[in-house]
């Protein structure tokens, strides 16, 4: 269930309660003995009914419903009225589940001493009689249980928290170790040997040379395979090893990405449109990673002279786009190598999406959108 949905039904769920709040306390005020009539009749009837819809924003506003609730009640028992304070009790329990005791107390206290006084204002002579109706509006023995209710779900809600960032943390922890687990497998089992037939392969192409020879085209096509390959597991290694505790790569070095690339003779370029907002960590480091991904394959790969950077910032989504005039046409059939393959990993995970392909006039695209999520 989404969390727009999950806000609806708590909204919905709040006006009815406040609904049917205020439908008691009306009931009660007309079903009642009271001494209220003409005006007071009518402002007595009218704070009943605002005490009990003001319930409907206790979940944004808890303090200020606990002071429109007290208002209302105050006002209608000085107006004649001896309705409980039901709507009040109800505030109570808002403001402590969210988690403000201490105002919540001082509230009450004042109320304690507010009714009796609202009571003598209402006619009665006796302050007896005023203390037994006060006593009567708002039960101490249900005011202390509504506080009780409120903390005891504030602490369930907070230990939740705490589980549900704890379970979080441990499933993080573990990810981190299998990460650096099979990085370590990768480096003794594969880049060793990796190593050795990229050694051997250049060895026997240069005295292949040396010696006037023909090179074999099998053994130029090991030597760049395992050149390839040595590129792509370090690449690899570098992602696995990557626990996010040391300062991560981002936007602010997306600059230097562009600058390394003109000084191996690309004309690269760089622009940025809109204001940048909040941007994740996460999200940084997919944009460079992206950035930095295209760059090498243009230099390596593209036969391209010049490449373009565009970042553009927007309210609800980044979108980074890298252009370059290559060798690639939209006719030709291109495979994905591993490194358009971990981009795309990379974006999916975000909740993004990737488009690399040639383009019409000439050249290759990478453009990816990932959403950034606004602070509520």
């Amino acid at each position: 269930m989404g969390r727009g949905r999950f806000v609806v039904r708590a909204a919905v769920r709040d006006w009815a309660t406040a609904v049917c709040v205020a439908a008691a306390l009306l009931v009660t005020g007309l079903s009642g003995q009271h001494s209220a009539t003409g005006r007071l009749d009518l402002l007595g009837y009218a704070l009943l009914v605002a005490g009990g819809l003001a319930l409907a924003g206790g979940r944004r506003a808890p303090v200020p419903v606990l002071a429109v609730t007290g208002v209302c009640a105050v006002g209608y028992q000085a107006a004649g009225f001896d309705v409980p304070a039901v709507a009040y009790l109800f505030a109570v329990y808002a403001a402590v589940r969210a988690g403000h005791r201490t105002l919540t107390i001082a509230a009450s206290f004042a109320m304690l001493a507010a009714l009796p006084v609202a009571a003598l204002v209402s006619g009665m002579h006796d302050m007896g009689e005023a203390l037994a109706r006060s006593r009567g509006a708002l039960e101490i023995a249900w005011l202390i249980a509504a506080g009780a209710a409120g903390e005891a779900l504030r602490q369930a809600e907070r230990r939740a928290d705490e589980a549900e960032r704890t379970r979080e943390e441990t499933a993080r922890r573990r990810a981190d170790e299998e990460r650096l687990h099979i990085a370590r497998e990768l480096h003794d089992s594969l880049v060793h040997q990796i190593s050795i037939i990229k050694v051997q392969s250049e060895v026997a192409v240069h005295l292949a040379r040396k010696r006037g020879e023909q090179v074999p085209e099998a053994l130029l096509a090991i030597q760049q395979a395992g050149r390839e390959a040595t590129r792509e597991l370090r690449a690899t290694l570098e992602a696995l090893r990557d626990d996010d505790t040391s300062p991560p790569r981002g936007l602010d070095d997306v600059p230097e990405l562009v600058e390394g690339a003109r000084r191996t003779g690309l004309d690269a370029r760089l622009a940025v449109d809109g204001r940048r907002p909040d941007v994740p960590a996460a999200v940084e480091r997919t944009v460079y990673r992206i950035v930095q991904e295209s760059l090498t394959n243009i230099s390596r790969h593209a036969a391209a002279t010049t490449a373009s950077v565009h970042i553009d910032y927007r309210p609800d989504a980044l979108t980074v786009r890298v252009d370059d005039d290559g060798k690639a046409t939209s006719n030709a059939a291109s495979t994905p190598g591993v490194g358009l393959l971990g981009m795309r990993e990379r974006v999916t995970a975000l909740g993004g999406r990737l488009r690399a392909e040639p383009r019409s006039e000439g050249g290759f695209t990478v453009q990816a959108e990932l959403p950034v999520e606004r602070a509520s």
